[in-house]
């Protein structure tokens, strides 16, 4: 297959658990995206909160893929390995003074109606103990999603100053995962729908980089009858590495293409080659949550 250096997809999971069928969605919709466009496709470990990491989930996610099939370009990304360039960024913010320390407790915040107003903006606050917030000057009150079309960002959310880098030293996800796109020149991020609503603050943080921002596309999670999305958190099962096919028809049904039943009996890989070309983001379902019907 030839390459197309214009198209640059990825899949950027986190490794606080193996695998489950809402990740296999996610890396099945962004790779048969990338690869229809004949374009790359690259993974990324997000590691950025220690805490909420299992020994060994990154390596064992990196295993799942490739028993999958799902076989990326390139080398794999940490963010544990990033900091140097997400403090630099912040430590120019601060400089130019477009970022600010802000010592605010949760509560307080909870305080002020839940949404952060400023406060700490022209205190001049010390670094110690502090959060790092920047300053939101041009909200972005609204964005289009490839899937969905124009999505729009409530007023309060779209004008917080938001943390860049926790109180505790971690740095936020908003921050890293941009300057991490830009790093790898992704192009565009297809990703699930509970991540729709940090999208406006990212592309706030492009248009702050003067970067041109990428185009975003998110796909329905997978949820249970009962309303929860399935997720690490929730205690999803991981999907099965020695039997691939029946979990990818199935990811392949549920983002709205039709595999013929008779491609139960196929290779790994042809089931794969025949997502690629059946692949069409018109045949998705334009919602943001479909119920299992049965458990993966």
């Amino acid at each position: 297959m030839t390459t197309d250096t214009h198209y640059v997809g990825r899949f950027a999971p986190s490794p606080s658990g193996p695998l489950h069928f809402g990740s296999l969605i996610a890396a099945l919709g962004s790779y048969l995206q990338a690869r229809s466009q004949h374009g790359k496709w690259l993974v990324r470990i997000e590691d950025l909160d220690p805490p909420r990491e299992i020994a060994g989930a990154a390596d064992n996610i990196l295993r799942t893929l490739e028993a999958y099939g799902l076989t990326w370009d390139g080398s794999v990304m940490y963010q544990s390995q990033r900091h140097g360039a997400y403090q630099a960024q912040i430590d120019q913010w601060l400089h130019d003074g477009d970022a600010y320390y802000c010592q605010c407790t949760r509560k307080q915040i909870k305080t002020a109606g839940g949404f952060y107003p400023g406060t700490c903006r022209h205190l001049h606050r010390s670094a110690e103990n502090s959060a790092v917030r920047l300053n939101v000057d041009t909200p972005i009150t609204y964005f289009v999603d490839r899937l969905h079309g124009r999505i729009d960002i409530p007023a309060t959310l779209a004008q917080e100053d938001f943390i860049i880098r926790r109180r505790d030293g971690l740095y936020a996800y908003n921050l890293a995962v941009v300057l991490d796109d830009i790093e790898q020149n992704i192009t565009e991020i297809v990703r699930g729908a509970d991540l729709i609503e940090p999208t406006g603050r990212q592309i706030g943080l492009y248009r702050q980089l003067q970067h041109p921002e990428v185009s975003y596309l998110h796909l329905p999670l997978a949820v249970t009858d009962n309303g929860n999305k399935l997720s690490k958190q929730n205690h999803a099962p991981a999907i099965d590495k020695s039997n691939p096919v029946p979990a990818l028809i199935a990811a392949m049904s549920f983002l709205g293409m039709a595999p013929p039943a008779a491609l139960i009996k196929e290779e790994l890989k042809d089931v794969l080659q025949w997502g690629i070309h059946a692949w069409c983001i018109d045949n998705l379902p334009k919602t943001t949550e479909i119920i299992l019907t049965k458990t993966h």
